[in-house]
């Protein structure tokens, strides 16, 4: 065996719904000598349970799995004794996502797409005990950070509208009236700074504010 003996690696725990993710992850993390995969897991239950086995320094914790998403999954491991430092590895950016990610524990947030460099920094940076966000995920936080929150009514009607309910329609499973549905739409545009429904739809799925599949 070639590299630093195990016990002086940062041990890794990888956590993602797919087989083929996990393989690669497994594979580029193999060529640092000072890291090393000690375990894998497909969701919640089975992350929990490696954690436990292992212990490792680090999770590496996809954001979406079946079940239990990567937020609720670091949740849980920050309960553990020692909590672990936690990366949420993602295909999906918005900042509501990081926002969600780094209150329930995570240390650090990267995108999938991103080189493999980006990454091994992440490791690292966590291990060391520090924090990691991307200046790209950091200044898309930063942005809107000022802005107004939505309401949880206006969540509501804007989960409505993603899944392309007319106002009438969202009026009639709200059971309130057109106008208050008019007025939230109002609302979510302005807090949004968008122009139309169209616009409200993709700023919400592609900021993470809801979930559309």
């Amino acid at each position: 065996m070639t590299g630093k003996p195990n016990s002086h690696r940062i041990r890794i725990l990888v956590v993602d719904d797919h087989f083929v993710v996990r393989m690669g992850l497994v594979a580029s993390i193999g060529t640092e000598d000072d890291m090393v995969v000690v375990a894998e897991a497909g969701d919640c239950h089975q992350a929990l349970e490696q954690y436990r086995r292992h212990h490792p320094d680090v999770v590496i914790m996809d954001l979406r799995m079946p079940e239990a998403d990567g937020v609720a999954t670091t949740r849980l491991l920050g309960r553990e004794t020692p909590p672990p430092r936690v990366i949420i590895f993602s295909s999906f950016g918005g900042d509501e996502n990081i926002r969600r990610a780094l209150e329930a524990g995570a240390h650090a947030y990267v995108i999938k797409s991103s080189p493999h460099a980006e990454l091994i920094a992440a490791i690292r940076s966590v291990h060391a005990g520090k924090f990691f966000l991307p200046p790209a995920l950091a200044a898309d936080l930063a942005q809107h950070m000022s802005r107004p929150g939505l309401s949880n009514d206006e969540l509501e009607v804007l989960q409505l509208i993603v899944e392309g309910k007319s106002n009438k329609e969202i009026a009639d499973v709200l059971r309130v009236s057109e106008i208050t549905v008019k007025r939230r739409v109002g609302n979510i545009l302005q807090k949004l700074a968008v122009n139309d429904r169209t616009q409200a739809a993709t700023a919400a799925i592609q900021r993470g504010i809801v979930q559309f599949t």
